[in-house]
């Protein structure tokens, strides 16, 4: 839960370096809340209602962390635009951000990841 609430303070943050933890986690957390939300949504009879408002709440925090991973594997956060891709896009994006991160700071800023982990 600390890995959502910490990606959410970063709400509009798209410089720097995100660990492969922090984006999957967070992840992970939004599809358990899309999942609550969607559900209550149609418990209240209201869908479509919450869920576009949530979608949009967490949308430039979601964006944001995928640059940041982005930018911790050294690809450029445009590299993000890889997902509009027919068929495939989807796929290689998975790939650039399940990818280690650089063990070494590079153009976006200093390793996310403590060195003693390595």
């Amino acid at each position: 839960m600390n890995w959502y609430l910490e990606v959410l303070k970063k709400y509009v943050a798209f410089s720097g370096r995100a660990r492969r933890k922090e984006h999957w986690m967070f992840f992970l957390f939004n599809i358990v809340a899309v999942i609550v939300v969607a559900t209550v949504d149609l418990a209240l009879g209201t869908f479509p209602l919450l869920y576009p408002i949530y979608f949009l709440a967490v949308l430039l925090p979601h964006l944001g962390v995928t640059v940041r991973r982005l930018h911790d594997t050294g690809r450029s956060g445009w590299s993000i635009l890889f997902g509009l891709i027919p068929l495939v896009g989807g796929i290689i994006l998975i790939v650039f951000l399940a990818t280690e991160g650089e063990r070494n700071p590079n153009a976006y800023g200093p390793s996310p990841k403590p060195s003693a982990a390595y």
